[in-house]
């Protein structure tokens, strides 16, 4: 699932750009916020020509470290600045911190000593940083009752904002600089394949420092990440109370009057919460597997349009005190009562609840409010002035056209609508907009949605009980008894208020957090499935720290990794509860199924994509603004690549994701994830067991891309090996 590459680690290496998730309040979205102007960088001028210090260096340490001298005075210089010092501080700075291993005098500077303090005392920073963070975050993303207001404002504080900027005052952070290599990422696609390890190692901690951002830019994207979160958290749909049928919608034409006439229908069990998007849309999933899915999916579309053009009506987010209908719009005091919910304005910015009244762009005003602190860090960042460039050039290092070109690889492959005919055959129906999200590939057609979730509460009702039965879910998946012992033993799970996610640890000796949505009564089938998902996460988590050579090189190469390391999980959830053993038809089914997810998000991503680039072309925009060119944009990637496989023009669904509200254009790493998790898939195949391989390329570490996949697979990311799967398992199915 989404997150979490952790929002403190975020903050506290925003110089290399491996971050994510960030939280403010700002000033109104109709004013452009100014761009914060850096700090004159005196010694730029005074390095440049200082070929006197340079010389005297290699003088004293050998001509040999001649380009390690000229380069490491170079990149402290870019970001010195008249309060570091003038040019004597610097010069005698760079006298007092130079490194090197070569012979002085019959004593040696050491550089090893240096690169070793450096790799033991970040770990210590990141760990207790993420510890706090994770701590200060306990009321807002825990289900332990009704948050306080001061919960929100310990949840948007980052008390390790400050530790970068710190870095630099004390000039570690420049001793950093002065001593270990900068680079391109030209440099790590290319020049990587040949690095050691400890160049590798070397490299990421440069990068930590490779962008001086002041702590009052990273504490305002930390808070604006924060109040996105929060409004995304608690953005639930009661759908007992979503009345009116979807059952009279004939093929893919709406009727809202015959809907209407329907108003005091209930298609939902009493008590049903779902959280937009996620639970929403794995409901149309689930809605599959029963008799009377179909209306019940087409309400849900409604509300999902609704959700995305803001129309949906202020009062019904989140309150079970209220009926509405979402074809006619109509709202009206609940005639049934299933909870005793109260709903709460706190933190989302509203009016008190007032009947039928539009929420009033709040979602677009929270996407602007990211863009807005993700802006205020533009100026320091000279060589990815923008976070779209942060995102692609730094944080996956993958370049933006590569990604979009597999993208659109795949939404205009002309398998698209080779498997869109075997879904149009298996329900023995037109498709419709909301079959994008078709889930009947999966192997769980012998038990309905409700089965499945008995079978699920019974076996889990509380979190305590999922993390008591982790080791026998670990065995399932083939880790050797020693190894579920290590793993499960570094796993704490506790109640999400969201959806759930996954925390890692930051450092070898502290333990991941599972994140996971448990009702009162029980977990259901949907928590379980995610449940696997951040399992994974965690998994990945502690072997990629724990197990790594060098902690430097914690983690996986980009966010796309752990999604589809997570995927290998998820996708076992039947055989981890015992009710499934996959046959090679079966294998076929999942290849569909993966193409099918991979095609659906990968237009989610394109306009996501799309949505950033439009906010940096208009900086000034208003959220109502935003709402129309985010509409623009989905229906025109719904019309390009969707509308003739589904066949209907001007659908904003794939703008549904909360992702894209609070997670700071994260939703490309899903369908690269997809990609990688069938690469990875073909290679735990090969191998025959989950465990022992997952564990080898798990512990890699965050090398390049394409590296990691290679040692992984043998193959670069690309989507071609699930385009070739998926062509021969059209075949197989469709005989």
């Amino acid at each position: 699932m989404k997150r979490i590459v952790v929002l403190i680690l975020m903050v506290l290496i925003t110089a290399a750009g491996v971050g994510m998730k960030q939280k403010t309040g700002g000033p109104s979205t109709r004013t452009r916020q100014a761009s914060a102007k850096p700090a004159a960088a005196s010694g730029r001028v005074l390095a440049q020509d200082d070929r006197a210090l340079e010389i005297e260096l290699v003088a004293k340490y050998g001509e040999g470290q001649r380009e390690r001298v000229r380069r490491g005075l170079k990149q402290v210089a870019q970001s010195w600045r008249a309060e570091d010092g003038d040019k004597a501080s610097f010069e005698q700075f760079a006298r007092a911190n130079f490194a090197s291993n070569a012979a002085e005098g019959g004593r040696a500077t050491d550089l090893d000593q240096v690169f070793a303090r450096f790799e033991r005392l970040m770990e210590q920073i990141d760990g207790h940083a993420q510890e706090m963070g994770r701590e200060f975050r306990t009321e807002a993303d825990l289900d332990l009752g009704p948050m306080l207001p001061m919960d929100e404002v310990f949840a948007g504080w980052d008390p390790s904002a400050h530790v970068l900027d710190d870095m630099f005052r004390n000039k570690l952070a420049f001793v950093a600089l002065l001593n270990f290599p900068l680079t391109t990422l030209e440099q790590r696609l290319t020049e990587g394949r040949t690095w050691t390890r400890r160049q590798w190692a070397e490299a990421r901690l440069a990068q930590r420092f490779s962008k001086r951002v002041p702590a009052e830019v990273n504490a305002a994207i930390a808070q604006a990440s924060a109040e996105a979160d929060h409004y995304v958290a608690e953005y639930n749909l009661w759908m007992r109370h979503v009345v009116g049928s979807g059952s009279s919608v004939v093929g893919r034409q709406s009727s809202a009057k015959a809907d209407a006439a329907k108003v005091e229908e209930r298609l939902f069990p009493p008590k049903m919460r779902l959280l937009s998007h996620w639970n929403l849309r794995d409901q149309i999933k689930a809605d599959y597997d029963v008799a009377d899915g179909l209306p019940r999916q087409r309400v849900i579309q409604q509300v999902m349009e609704r959700i995305v053009t803001q129309t949906i009506p202020e009062a019904v987010v989140n309150n079970p005190q209220v009926d509405w209908n979402p074809w006619t719009n109509e709202v009206k005091p609940a005639t049934e009562k299933d909870s005793d919910f109260a709903p709460s304005n706190a933190g989302r910015g509203r009016p008190a609840y007032n009947g039928k009244d539009r929420e009033p762009d709040t979602r677009y005003a929270m996407l602007l409010k990211t863009y807005q602190a993700s802006r205020k860090m533009d100026p320091y960042s000279p060589t990815a002035p923008t976070l779209i460039a942060r995102r692609f050039d730094e944080n996956r290092e993958i370049p933006e056209e590569r990604v979009r070109k597999m993208l659109t690889d795949v939404v205009s492959s002309p398998l698209a609508p080779k498997v869109a005919a075997l879904i149009r055959k298996r329900l023995g129906r037109e498709l419709e907009p909301f079959d994008v999200w078709y889930s009947g590939f999966r192997p769980k057609s012998e038990y309905t949605e409700a089965q499945l979730d008995e079978i699920v509460r019974k076996k889990y009702p509380t979190p305590e009980a999922y993390q008591k039965d982790i080791p026998n879910l670990l065995v399932k998946l083939g880790f050797a008894p020693e190894r579920v012992q290590f793993v499960a033993a570094n796993i704490v799970v506790d109640p999400a208020r969201g959806s759930g996610h996954a925390m890692g640890s930051g450092m070898r000796d502290a333990k991941v957090h599972l994140r996971t949505r448990v009702e009162k009564t029980g977990m259901n089938y949907k928590g379980f499935n995610i449940a696997v998902h951040e399992m994974g996460h965690n998994v990945e988590q502690t072997f990629s720290m724990k197990d790594v050579d060098h902690t430097l090189l914690a983690g996986v190469p980009n966010t796309a990794f752990t999604e589809a390391l997570a995927f290998v999980f998820q996708a076992r959830d039947l055989e981890l509860l015992g009710l499934h053993n996959p046959t090679p038809q079966d294998e076929a089914m999942r290849t569909l199924n993966e193409f099918w997810g991979t095609y659906e998000i990968a237009g989610v991503a394109l306009v996501d994509m799309g949505v950033w680039h439009w906010m940096y072309d208009h900086p000034n925009a208003t959220p109502a603004e935003l709402r129309e060119a985010t509409l623009g944009i989905a229906k025109e990637i719904w019309n390009k690549y969707y509308a003739p496989v589904l066949g209907k023009k001007d659908v904003v669904l794939l703008a549904v994701y909360s992702h894209m509200i609070d997670s700071f254009l994260y939703l490309p790493d899903y369908p690269i994830g997809h990609m990688i998790a069938f690469q990875i898939e073909e290679q735990i195949n090969k191998a025959g067991k989950v465990g022992p391989e997952f564990e080898r390329v798990a512990k890699f570490g965050s090398v390049a891309p394409d590296l990691w996949m290679e040692h992984a697979t043998g193959a670069p990311v690309s989507p071609e090996a699930l385009l070739r799967a998926t062509e021969k398992a059209i075949g197989q199915v469709g005989n």
